[in-house]
């Protein structure tokens, strides 16, 4: 079974930055992309960075060009580099394999979730 812990979350002012890590553990062989989920108080999660097993990435176009997500496989770990943060992206970030292409709410996902980790921007 696999199962992901993702840590790096924090308080940062609005202009900051932060890097969120995800490890793998389990038999993640068949899993083709993992993605970055964020989930704000009163809304659905949603997709907002992947990476698939090519190294090719997508990003929702509220986060791209500042976030850029990437993967160290000897590690098993799938980060997300968060720069020129905004309130708005106050939320609880996931990570997971989405199931399908695109980004945004409602992508079906192959794993169970993990606790998440908070990310809180203000001043």
């Amino acid at each position: 079974q696999v199962q992901v812990v993702e840590s790096g979350g924090g308080l940062v002012q609005p202009g900051g930055s932060l890097r969120l890590s995800c490890t793998v553990s389990g038999r993640i062989s068949l899993i083709n992309a993992m993605g970055w989920f964020r989930q704000a108080p009163g809304e659905e999660r949603e997709l907002v960075a992947v990476i698939t097993n090519s190294g090719s990435t997508r990003y929702a176009g509220s986060v791209k060009g500042r976030f850029i997500i990437s993967s160290d496989n000897a590690e098993n770990t799938v980060y997300l580099q968060m720069n020129s943060l905004k309130p708005e992206d106050t939320a609880v970030y996931y990570c997971n394999a989405p199931l399908r292409p695109g980004t945004g709410r409602g992508i079906p996902v192959d794993l169970e979730w993990g606790q998440g980790t908070q990310v809180t921007v203000s001043s």
